[in-house]
C-alpha cells in the first residue's frame, strides 16, 4: 500500500512546504500551516480524463509580439441590475472570474439568483447551488417572484462533476454557491480546507477564462470580517 503524502499549507497564504515550521517564509504569519493529504501525484485528475492542464488561464501560452496583440476591449454586457453592474466595473465581462463575499444572511445567494433568472431570459445561465436543496432554491424563486422557465439549476459540490455540467451546457454565466462546499476528489482533505478551496478555485477560474464563461464564487465571510480560506483566493479572482 503506497505511504499517503502528506504538505503543510498556510491557512494565510495558501504557501505549501515539505515540513512543519513555527512561521511562513513568504506571508510572516506565525502558527498558520495545517497538516493536509495529497490525493496523488500532481495531474492525476487530468490523467485520468486525458486532458492535460494548461496554465492558470485555462490555454497552452504561447509567446507572442507585443505589438500583434490585440488591445480591443472585451464586450461587458449588463446584469440587468443597475447598482450591480456599476460595482462590477460596468458589466460582466467574458472570462471573469467574481468572488462575493459576505456575512451569512447578508443575500448573497439572493442577489445572484435574481440576477441568474433575468440573464437566463436571454443566455445560457447554469446555477450550482452546494449548501441548499433544488427545491429551498426553487421556493425562494417564486417567493421572489422570478421567471424560473429558462435557469439551469444543479445540487453538486464535486468541482469535476460541475465542470462536466459546465462543459456540456456551456453556459455565459456560472454561479457556483459556495465555495466552501465544493471538493475535489484528487484531494483527500475536507471540503472548506486550504488545499480543497484553493485547488477548486483555481479549477473554475482556468474554466471560465478558456471558455469566456463569467464565474461568480460565492465565498464566507468569518467572525472577524475576513473572508473564509487562504488568502489566496482573493487574489487568484479578478
Amino acid at each position: 500500500m503506497a505511504k499517503s503524502k502528506t504538505a503543510f499549507v498556510c491557512n494565510e497564504c495558501g504557501s505549501d512546504y515539505a515540513k512543519w515550521q513555527g512561521q511562513c517564509n513568504d506571508c510572516g504569519a506565525w502558527n498558520s500551516l495545517s497538516e493536509v493529504r495529497l490525493g496523488g501525484p500532481a495531474g492525476a485528475g487530468a490523467a485520468r480524463s486525458g486532458k492535460a492542464r494548461g496554465g492558470f488561464a485555462g490555454t497552452v501560452s504561447e509567446a507572442r509580439l507585443l505589438g500583434e496583440i490585440d488591445l480591443e476591449e472585451l464586450p461587458r454586457f449588463c446584469s440587468g441590475a443597475e447598482e450591480f453592474d456599476r460595482v462590477l466595473g460596468g458589466g460582466l465581462v467574458p472570462g471573469s472570474a467574481i468572488l462575493v463575499g459576505g456575512n451569512p444572511g447578508a443575500g448573497k445567494s439572493t442577489l445572484l439568483l435574481q440576477t441568474m433568472c433575468h440573464l437566463a431570459a436571454n443566455i445560457d445561465a447554469l446555477y450550482i447551488t452546494g449548501e441548499e436543496s433544488l427545491q429551498q432554491v426553487a421556493m425562494r424563486a417564486r417567493r421572489l417572484g422570478l421567471a424560473t422557465d429558462r435557469l439551469r439549476l444543479m445540487a453538486e459540490t464535486n468541482v469535476e462533476a460541475i465542470i462536466a455540467a459546465a462543459e456540456n451546457h456551456r453556459p455565459r454565466v456560472l454561479v457556483v454557491d459556495s465555495i466552501q462546499v465544493v471538493h475535489s476528489d484528487d484531494l483527500s482533505s475536507a471540503p472548506g480546507s486550504v488545499s480543497q478551496v484553493r485547488e477548486c478555485a483555481a479549477f473554475l477560474t482556468r474554466f471560465a477564462k478558456r471558455t469566456g464563461t463569467v464565474l461568480f464564487l460565492v465565498g464566507h465571510v468569518t467572525k472577524d470580517g475576513s473572508l473564509a480560506g487562504p488568502k489566496v483566493l482573493e487574489h487568484m479572482i479578478d
